[in-house]
């Protein structure tokens, strides 16, 4: 029996021939999803070989991090999942070749499903704002950790296009190289010689924006000795791709020979010197200095005071 084009879907569909069925289910909505499952896999093996990121923290404020993240997503999920599995259930039950669904051109209106589609997601929304204020404030990058142990100190001023790190209480300076004893907060003071960069070591957690003529602090903890990967996360020129530095969590021991290394380098930082330094140039590589001027870090912060920033390199 052939079906008019004013004929309804379903009566065509119970009348339609045995090859015509056949045909309909071919394209059956489950078997196009088992078709993805290869695909589906390829993924998931290339994004388990994906380390070092935010999800694979090494760090206290990095794994907070993380969880809020996931229960964030979680709480996202209790709607998209059953979106997914509803759109495919209504796809596969009510299908043109279905003998089970039933037509009900008279339904207009059900209060339980209004109930479920307004109420859940107002929920999900309050738990996600309720998660978003609490967590910002305990995660605040300017609120010290908690610790046994007195925090590191290091001043950092991103330059065109590398990191320099000062250690006022060792008096020692590091370029494109930081380093700092496990277990032990690190409380970093941050700015800017050049355009705003932002400051971020992924598996330790928050960012954070450092911007000339303004002080702005981060407080990170490493719990697993290792080196971690550091960049800058906002665009400031030709050599921001090249911008990054490595991050060193070290055991005391060996925290203490990295400080001794950088002092037989018989390297000054004065002001000359810095100025030399500032100088825009790409992979710079990693330098020591075993003297610091006093109150350098300040003296960079004060340079653009009353003044806005200006590099040419910085100019298209």
């Amino acid at each position: 029996m052939r079906c008019s084009i004013e004929q309804h879907p379903f009566a065509c569909s119970r009348s339609a021939s045995a090859p015509a069925r056949r045909t309909l289910r071919a394209v059956h909505p489950l078997r196009a999803v088992r078709a993805l499952r290869p695909a589906a896999g390829a993924a998931a093996l290339l994004l388990a070989g994906c380390s070092g990121g935010v999800l694979d923290p090494r760090g206290r404020v990095g794994m907070e991090e993380r969880s809020l993240i996931l229960t964030a997503a979680a709480l996202m999920l209790i709607v998209v999942v059953p979106v997914i599995v509803l759109t495919i259930t209504f796809a596969v039950r009510y299908r043109a070749s279905s003998r089970k669904a039933v037509y009900r051109a008279d339904w207009s209106h059900s209060r339980p499903l209004e109930i479920v589609v307004w109420v859940v997601p107002c929920l999900i929304v309050g738990a996600l704002g309720y998660l978003a204020w609490t967590r910002s404030h305990s995660l605040d990058p300017f609120r010290p950790l908690s610790s046994a142990e007195p925090p590191v100190s290091i001043q950092v001023v991103s330059l065109d296009w590398k990191w320099l790190f000062i250690y006022p209480a060792e008096h020692v300076a590091s370029v494109n190289e930081v380093a700092f004893p496990v277990g032990t907060p690190v409380d970093f003071s941050v700015t800017s010689d050049t355009v705003m960069n932002s400051f971020f070591i992924p598996q330790l957690g928050s960012q954070i924006y450092s911007m000339a003529g303004m002080r702005t602090q981060l407080h990170l903890e490493a719990s697993t000795p290792g080196r971690y990967a550091g960049l800058s996360a906002n665009f400031s020129g030709d050599g921001f791709s090249r911008m990054r530095f490595a991050a060193l969590a070290l055991s005391a021991g060996g925290y203490r020979s990295w400080l001794e290394r950088a002092r037989r380098t018989g390297q000054v930082l004065d002001w000359s010197a810095y100025r030399e330094l500032a100088a825009p140039s790409e992979n710079a590589p990693v330098r020591y200095f075993s003297g610091v001027q006093a109150g350098l870090f300040n003296k960079v912060v004060d340079e653009y005071a009353d003044r806005p920033p200006m590099r040419m390199s910085a100019l298209p």
